[in-house]
């Protein structure tokens, strides 16, 4: 696969170079909401906000 033939990693329609690697801002947005929203997650130890606090 060259790197034109490469697709939007949420839709997967073609990418379009404006708004690379996404097709569009819509999917670039949804993207950054994923992010936000924690529904993407880095591999490592748990951050503290995660142990529970002694009351």
């Amino acid at each position: 696969m060259t790197r034109s033939e490469r697709k939007c990693p949420i839709c997967s329609k073609p990418r379009v170079a404006e708004h690379s690697p996404f097709c569009s801002k819509r999917c670039r947005d949804r993207d950054l909401l994923q992010w936000l929203d924690d529904g993407y997650a880095l591999p490592g130890p748990p951050s503290f906000s995660d142990i529970p606090q002694d009351e």
